[in-house]
């Protein structure tokens, strides 16, 4: 068995693959993790254009918030992901459901975890991310680029720490790394823990 052979199938037993309904209400949204079909296989990134009102210029999974046709966070992960970075939502395979995570803004984020295939010939949507990327999802195992940073919430003024990890040119933080070290530990055993990391002051 491969290395993307073992990771999926640890992804495959580890998640739930029930594709919930939405409910509730509140702010949510549903995003879409797509791995791609190789022995090793990348993660789909995008950094959001600079003028969105929420999170301009960040690192992060294609998707937004539920509208009113979507029945369930996989409906609004693979209509956001179609429109954001043209990923067909016929060539998705689901693999399952990370936990819910809570933004900074007060959204709930439902992380949707699939495979795509590694030729897909993506592109972004200008208006909605700036730059396409495609790390090695391995990249996320090295402890050394972990990091977390203490940082006030914005209704409550509690200070929480922050997962950071860098690549070359940016920095994933926030609920994007959270799902990545859940992926990770998950799917490639990486026994990652938050408290351990280094605190960055910058």
């Amino acid at each position: 068995m491969n290395d993307s052979a073992q990771l999926f199938q640890r992804l495959r037993e580890a998640l739930p693959l029930a594709r919930p309904p939405w409910t509730g209400s509140g702010r949510q949204a549903g995003v879409l993790v797509a791995l791609t079909d190789e022995r090793r296989p990348r993660v789909l990134l995008g950094r959001r254009a600079l003028h969105l009102p929420l999170h301009p210029g960040e690192i992060a999974f294609p998707g937004g918030k539920r509208e009113v046709g979507d029945a369930g966070p996989w409906d609004t992960a693979l209509r956001e992901a179609f429109e954001e970075v043209a990923c067909p939502p016929g060539a998705v395979c689901p693999l399952g459901e990370l936990p819910p995570l809570l933004t900074r803004s007060g959204y709930t984020i439902h992380p949707c975890v699939a495979i795509i295939p590694a030729s897909l010939p993506l592109r972004a949507d200008p208006g909605e991310v700036a730059e396409l990327l495609l790390p090695r999802l391995d990249r996320f195992t090295d402890p050394a680029g972990w990091h977390v940073q203490h940082m006030p919430e914005p209704d409550t003024g509690r200070v929480s720490p922050v997962p950071h990890f860098r690549l070359p040119r940016d920095t994933v933080w926030g609920t994007s790394a959270r799902a990545l070290l859940l992926l990770v530990n998950l799917g490639l055993q990486a026994r990652l823990d938050l408290s351990t990391f280094k605190e960055n002051r910058e």
